[in-house]
């Protein structure tokens, strides 16, 4: 039976995406992003939980991210998992998960000013077809 890597987010940005240009002018986007879940504890007061993502985004979708995303957008990523491990200078394993964006929608209300005509038609659905394939979980991103 074949595994199922997928992952589903919607939140904000928790800064401006960082963007770099790879070798054969590739763009690669990375950013925090933050969700929120919301519950009552027994005693029925509001609890707010936050998680903290790492988004990759590669070609396309990271240009499309430097254009239009900024800290604060709320978007939609779905995406896959992936684990990178490296060593430190002190020669330390290190890990860090992340997720490869292959589909963006931005959420944010129309006339925020930030996407074209003041709304974001015309952006919704981006996908990341062009994004390469995943690599040796051990290669490193350049930042």
């Amino acid at each position: 039976m074949r595994g199922v890597n997928r992952v589903m987010l919607i939140g904000n940005l928790g800064k401006d995406p960082d963007v770099q240009h790879l070798e054969g002018n590739i763009a690669v986007a990375k950013f925090p992003l933050a969700t929120t879940e919301t519950y009552k504890d027994r005693s029925g007061k509001l609890v707010s939980q936050t998680e903290w993502h790492t988004v990759v985004l590669w070609r396309g979708l990271a240009e499309l991210a430097q254009k239009y995303l900024h800290k604060g957008s709320l978007i939609y990523v779905e995406g896959r998992l992936r684990t990178r491990s490296w060593e430190d200078k002190e020669g330390n394993k290190k890990f860090a998960t992340e997720v490869v964006g292959d589909n963006l929608i931005m959420l944010d209300k129309r006339g925020d000013g930030h996407a074209p005509n003041g709304g974001s038609e015309g952006l919704e659905g981006y996908t990341g077809d062009d994004a390469p394939p995943l690599a040796d979980p051990g290669e490193s991103l350049p930042f």
